[in-house]
């Protein structure tokens, strides 16, 4: 399996992303930011768009990592139509330094935006590292009880039809341009 330059995968993402789902979804995948974050457009943002203000929901990534940029999207994918209305999907976001049960429920919110990562991973050639995003909370590494959820949720949505839309969408552009093998084999996802 080749790996392309990072920065060549940003671009060609950051362009699938756009060709998929601007016209459709009016959202745009922007890096660049000091942190990640989604800011929908507003009801009557056009006046604003008029003074050279954006008038479409903003997707952001974190500077230039592609593992930000697949993460945010995976978040997006899987949000509904609810939380694609309100700042970061309604999300309140626990920063580093979580206590164990602040983490415990960290790590349930990001079972499937990891598992969905970690497809669009493979999809594209890149390597997949799950996070637990604690450094400073005594936590090293992905507890074994979260790794294997992650896991499990990624080998069931490599059943036909168990994806939801955008992210078989997105799926099937990035496996296209990047002519990897088969996100869909349920081998890659065992531990």
């Amino acid at each position: 399996m080749a790996v392309i330059s990072p920065n060549i995968d940003l671009a060609l993402i950051v362009n699938l992303f756009d060709t998929e789902f601007y016209a459709s979804y009016n959202t745009r995948l922007i890096g660049g930011a000091e942190e990640p974050l989604y800011l929908p457009a507003k009801p009557g943002q056009e006046d604003f768009a008029q003074a050279g203000g954006p008038s479409y929901h903003r997707l952001f990534f974190r500077e230039d990592y592609l593992a930000s940029a697949l993460h945010e999207v995976a978040h997006w994918c899987i949000a509904g139509s609810q939380r694609l209305l309100q700042e970061d999907f309604g999300y309140w976001y626990q920063p580093d330094g979580r206590t164990e049960e602040q983490q415990a429920l960290f790590e349930a919110a990001e079972i499937k935006p990891q598992a969905l990562e970690w497809m669009f991973s493979l999809a594209c050639g890149q390597s997949f590292q799950m996070s637990i995003d604690n450094l400073s909370g005594g936590q090293s590494a992905p507890s074994e009880r979260f790794t294997r959820h992650v896991s499990q949720q990624a080998t069931e949505w490599c059943v036909p039809g168990a994806l939801p839309a955008r992210a078989e969408q997105f799926l099937q552009a990035l496996s296209k341009a990047f002519s990897q093998p088969d996100a869909r084999d349920p081998s890659h996802y065992r531990l």
